[in-house]
């Protein structure tokens, strides 16, 4: 037997890292198991981090080709270095991954290289050696969900992964599925002069986000040349030399169509990983779709197993992995770490953005709750005119007899950001008052937040 340990966390994404490092700061000797050759999981090296770099890149690029004459600022010859914007992104992600491994060696968290099994309780076997320690917590991630019929190649059709690292834009890039990380990407080669093609089995696109939302949403992206083939599905893929053909069909059952498209991204969505973990030899349990069982306190049916981030149950989302991390090592330590899960914001990286944090109004109608909604436009908001961004709205959703704000969601610009307000405006109780007779500094994007307070009490100032 090698060294031990207090912990050895199994991944080392936003949830494993961040559970390591908080570990390590309570005074407990951890270690971290990592097989890629740089720590920040899926997130920082294939994921969250170079798909904004490239969202961030390719903005840039359309608003020189099509937004900056509307300021007087004319450019001419806008030409594509898609190997220089491709370069970059790799850039931000170095810069990501070693900012994690200097956060390791600050807070004196041992980096386990290679692939981590559980051989038995308390003993986690990487790279040929065993280690002891007294709690392990599988924080292993998420990988991309398989369609049937349709094999990825990661070079004609890919996942995220190979869709950050195409050699070209596409002529025609068909999406499959119309979830965030589908739209996000979609709208990078898009930028860069794609024609896209999202086909989605459900009648709507972002289905877990407001109705409303998710409505307009839909109708601002065909607006900038996203095409939608809604309530259908795709039963086969033959790829040849031009490209690849799709089979389509109703959802509901019907007449197959083809679809021709020089790159397939699958976005269907993403499962648990615990490939190789040796869960069934230590008998860890899972559900039927294969996450690891928890209580509320990350404990697995095993003592001294712990397990956080896409793995469990709720969803699969960098920052809801983070909160739980640090929520399981303070409890380690007898502190009373806690997740509030009712307020975990989750945004679409698209330009304008769409956030949302709490309740839906169709979850609100489903379980009864009597609720007021207040909604107010970019169109009214004088900053987002200043900008020329003027799309979208934000709309709160407030107890019709507390006023205690249930729910917000935001289509616009800088959604992302502006949604942290509500955010914690929930974490702390507050009321949809209590956020209209908060002062906002003028012009600000964040009016339009005020005047969505406001309007839930039907005085909304500036429309």
């Amino acid at each position: 037997m090698s060294e031990s340990f207090d912990v050895i966390v199994i991944g080392a994404g936003p949830g494993g890292y961040v559970c390591a490092i908080r570990a390590a700061q309570l005074g407990l000797k951890v270690a971290c198991v990592e097989k890629r050759d740089t720590l920040g999981g899926t997130c920082l090296n294939v994921g969250c981090i170079p798909s904004k770099a490239l969202l961030q890149s390719s903005e840039a690029f359309e608003e020189t080709q099509h937004k900056f004459a509307d300021h007087g600022i004319l450019v001419d010859g806008v030409k594509l270095d898609l190997s220089r914007m491709l370069a970059r992104k790799g850039e931000v992600v170095g810069a990501n991954v070693k900012g994690v491994e200097f956060l390791f060696k600050k807070n004196k968290v041992t980096w386990l290289k290679g692939e981590g099994k559980i051989t038995a309780p308390g003993t986690v076997e990487v790279a040929g050696q065993s280690y002891s320690t007294k709690n392990i917590v599988i924080a292993t991630g998420s990988d991309s969900m398989p369609l049937k019929g349709v094999e990825v190649d990661e070079k004609q059709i890919v996942t995220s992964t190979g869709a950050l690292e195409l050699e070209k834009v596409p002529g025609h890039l068909v999406v499959i599925g119309g979830g965030v990380i589908g739209l996000e990407l979609g709208s990078v080669w898009r930028r860069l002069g794609a024609e896209v093609t999202v086909v989605e089995f459900l009648d709507r696109i972002t289905p877990t986000m407001d109705n409303e939302v998710s409505k307009q949403f839909e109708r601002v992206l065909t607006k900038q040349g996203f095409k939608f083939k809604l309530k259908s599905k795709v039963t086969a893929a033959a790829k040849t030399a031009e490209g690849v053909t799709l089979t389509v069909e109703p959802a509901a059952g019907g007449a197959a169509e083809e679809l021709k498209a020089d790159v397939v991204l699958l976005a269907i969505g993403r499962r648990a990983y615990t490939d190789g973990l040796g869960l069934d030899t230590v008998g860890v349990e899972r559900d039927e779709r294969g996450r690891v069982k928890t209580d509320h306190h990350f404990r697995t049916n095993v003592p001294g197993i712990y397990a956080i981030g896409d793995v469990i149950v709720g969803p699969m989302l960098a920052h809801k992995a983070e909160d739980e991390g640090v929520a399981l090592a303070e409890q380690l330590v007898g502190q009373a770490g806690h997740v509030n899960y009712g307020v975990i914001p989750s945004i679409v990286y698209t330009w304008p953005e769409v956030a949302s944090v709490g309740e839906t109004e169709e979850e609100l109608k489903a379980r009864g709750q009597e609720y007021k909604s207040g909604k107010f436009p970019f169109m009214a908001n004088g900053r987002a005119r200043a900008m020329g961004d003027t799309d979208g709205f934000v709309k709160i959703l407030a107890d019709k007899k507390t006023d205690r704000v249930l729910g917000c969601h935001i289509l616009g610009p800088d959604a992302g950001t502006l949604i942290a307000e509500v955010a914690i405006a929930m974490e702390f109780g507050a009321s949809a008052e209590d956020v209209a007779r908060t002062c906002h500094a003028h012009p600000t994007l964040n009016e339009a937040v005020k005047e969505a307070a406001l309007a839930v009490d039907g005085r909304a100032l500036h429309i």
